[in-house]
């Protein structure tokens, strides 16, 4: 499994920031060389001034919501169903000069609504489930599809949180490592020791145990402190969650993973290179789907004086709920759930002020 959804970000943003500054830049009087040329003729009389044109985007105000999903490694394998495996929530409050991004635990309990077009006839079970019961398509077993299926997701995720998106993306994990090294690797400071579960120090994948029940043979492991992530090891360490923390701290790690990537698009100016954003765009082919919203265009426009120290991360703790030994899934806590209704308020300085132990540390 892996979470990585959060690439939609530097996508939309970063990518798109690209065909802003074409726009802009195309639209942008032509200068000639050299002084002006004189005449003796009479002055022609002006033309009239034209009203300036808005740039992309100007009617975007915020407050945004953007859903982001990261879809499980399964889903090469025919007929089978997408699950939300990772589900993160881009909220940019109005002036859209900050962002605040969290996750939803994929085994959160919720209410899932009925969704005619698939057939589902709703009930309450584990968020990630949402997007494999919306992707069925009725008469065709062996063709779900993922878009479907972020219909009954965002839905879902919209009843839990009380918050309307207004865009959103659907990503699986193909090509997230041909992406990282096309931008030449990640730097991330690991805040705890991380076993694969998946991987050997190699890179190649080990060996399901005999049996069953886990793998064996050499593990990669990322020890805490300053790294240098190549593709395979940045979406090896985000899939881990089978760790201390378990998938809040893969939640973390994630969230983590983004800042570090958008602060690299950033930092390196990416969007003003052409050429390597052709190459980023072409790393991710059919592996991001934009699941509607705004033109991408006036999105990234509106977006655009966001920096990745504006992007605050925040983790919503939970635990787990059931009857005895039977684990039904999770659930957060009083604080984790408080977040929502003052992040919709426009209180959410205000509540991670009160509760900073839910501000995660870079």
């Amino acid at each position: 499994m892996w979470g990585l959804a959060a690439l939609a970000v530097v996508v939309l943003v970063g990518v798109a920031a690209l065909v802003v500054t074409r726009v802009v830049r195309d639209d942008e009087p032509r200068r000639t060389a050299g002084p002006a040329a004189t005449t003796t003729g009479p002055t022609p009389t002006p033309s009239p001034t034209p009203s300036p044109t808005p740039p992309p985007g100007a009617s975007i105000t915020g407050p945004l919501n953007l859903l982001l999903v990261g879809v499980d490694t399964r889903v090469s394998v025919p007929g089978w169903e997408p699950h939300g495996d990772a589900v993160l929530i881009l909220h940019v409050p109005a002036g859209l000069d900050r962002a605040y991004l969290f996750s939803l635990p994929r085994d959160l309990v919720v209410d899932i609504p009925k969704f005619p077009k698939s057939g589902y006839r709703g009930g309450r079970t584990k968020l990630t489930h949402a997007m494999s019961y919306g992707s069925r398509v009725p008469g065709k077993p062996k063709n779900p599809s993922a878009a479907q299926g972020y219909e009954l997701l965002r839905s879902t995720v919209s009843g839990y949180t009380g918050l309307r998106f207004d865009a959103g993306a659907v990503v699986t994990f193909n090509g997230f490592d041909r992406l990282v090294d096309t931008l030449g690797g990640v730097d991330l400071y690991v805040d705890q020791r991380v076993p694969s579960l998946h991987r050997r120090p190699d890179g190649r994948y080990r060996e399901p145990a005999p049996g069953g029940g886990g793998y064996t043979g050499p593990q990669m492991v990322y020890e805490k402190g300053e790294r240098h992530l190549n593709g395979w090891q940045a979406l090896d360490y985000a899939r881990q969650r089978y760790i201390a923390g378990g998938d809040y701290a893969r939640q973390r790690h994630q969230q983590q993973l983004l800042r570090a990537l958008a602060a690299k698009i950033l930092n390196e100016n990416l969007a003003r290179q052409p050429d390597r954003v052709e190459q980023v765009v072409s790393a991710l082919g059919d592996t991001l789907v934009y699941a509607g919203g705004p033109r991408i265009v006036d999105l990234a426009y509106a977006l655009g004086g966001l920096s990745a120290d504006r992007i605050t991360l925040v983790g919503l703790p939970g635990d787990g709920v059931g009857k005895g030994s039977s684990y039904r899934g999770e659930q957060l806590t009083g604080v984790g759930k408080g977040f929502l209704p003052a992040l919709k308020a426009g209180d959410a300085e205000e509540y991670l002020d009160a509760h900073p132990e839910l501000r995660v540390k870079n």
